[in-house]
């Protein structure tokens, strides 16, 4: 490589520097603990916008908040506003977010520069706050569940940006799994695919159906304490890997009592959902709204706790990472 070329690939590094902290806003916490090599915990905000009904939204954002820093890290809630994408939110933007619901444009990868270009309010989904906390230098996220492969993708091609995030992202993602109305077996054979390494967390190395613990398919990886995930994520990063984690945490035994009932009614929230045409993104956001109601709320609680659950493990790991990165 000749010096000049070195030269423009250096100087090119700097503009690319410049522009992505042009649109990158750090909550003052958020800025201090990342400086300070204190951990730090990304959260999604579509589950604000789209995952519940307002005020209940924003009240359960605050408490998966509370929890992050209640087990030792800083809960950096991530959303896109006015042009802006916001890593740590005020109680006034969750707020805001919360009474938007459907109205704020669930964001993936694809729509992230319309949305920042167009200044208009976007929620982040799981692929969009691995993108985002990437760019601010946080290696753990928690969330309720990944996307997946939909059922009949042979012949929809219906497969979560999530998954190809993960390929390609090196964010370690703490979830429920992936969520029970897809087609589990075909989405652990994607994220096989991708390099994706899928760890089921705790005594069992089944891999968690979301509402279930328990999917009858085994993850490749088995750990059971935080400092197991902390000591990988570490790993892969020094590695310079460049895929990331999925962390399995099945749903607290206490809220899976009512997986059979639920299950039923995803079924029938599928074939709706089939006679009703809904398809891409549109179609996770009518399935579990069609199955909180067909539940009479038992899905939306169980939800509630396996989002509360992840931030406390996700917490926990990167209270781990951040002492390994001391060097303790």
């Amino acid at each position: 490589m000749s010096a000049l070329t070195g030269i423009a690939k250096a100087s090119i590094r700097r503009l690319h520097t410049r522009q992505l902290t042009s649109y990158i806003r750090l909550s003052p916490r958020v800025s201090e603990a990342l400086k300070n090599n204190e951990p730090v915990v990304a959260l999604e905000s579509t589950i604000i916008s789209h995952g519940m009904p307002y005020p209940q939204n924003v009240t359960t954002a605050q408490q998966v908040e509370r929890i992050v820093s209640e087990y030792g890290s800083v809960p950096a809630t991530i959303a896109l506003i006015d042009g802006k994408i916001h890593v740590g939110l005020t109680n006034d933007e969750l707020e805001r977010l919360g009474k938007s619901g459907k109205s704020a444009v669930k964001t993936s990868r694809r729509d992230m520069a319309a949305v920042l270009s167009q200044k208009v309010l976007g929620a982040t989904t799981v692929s969009a706050t691995m993108i985002a906390a990437h760019m601010a230098g946080i290696p753990i996220f928690a969330t309720g569940g990944i996307g997946g492969v939909h059922r009949g993708a042979e012949s929809t091609m219906d497969i979560s940006a999530d998954l190809t995030e993960l390929g390609k992202t090196p964010v370690t993602v703490v979830c429920a799994g992936a969520k029970s109305i897809l087609d589990l077996p075909k989405t652990l054979e994607f994220l096989e695919t991708q390099g994706v390494p899928v760890v089921a967390y705790g005594e069992s190395d089944e891999f968690p159906a979301f509402f279930s613990p328990r999917s009858g398919l085994r993850a490749p990886w088995n750990m059971q304490t935080p400092e197991e995930v902390a000591r990988m994520t570490k790993t892969a990063l020094e590695l310079g890997l460049s895929t990331g984690q999925v962390i399995a945490v099945p749903i607290p035994e206490a809220f899976a009592e009512q997986s059979a009932e639920i299950e039923r009614a995803i079924e029938r929230a599928v074939g709706e959902a089939e006679e009703q045409g809904v398809k891409g993104k549109e179609s996770t956001p009518f399935l579990l709204k069609r199955v909180v109601e067909l539940t009479a709320g038992a899905s939306l609680t169980a939800n509630i706790a396996l989002v509360k659950n992840n931030a406390r493990v996700g917490s926990q790991i990167a209270k781990s990472l951040a002492t390994y990165d001391a060097g303790e």
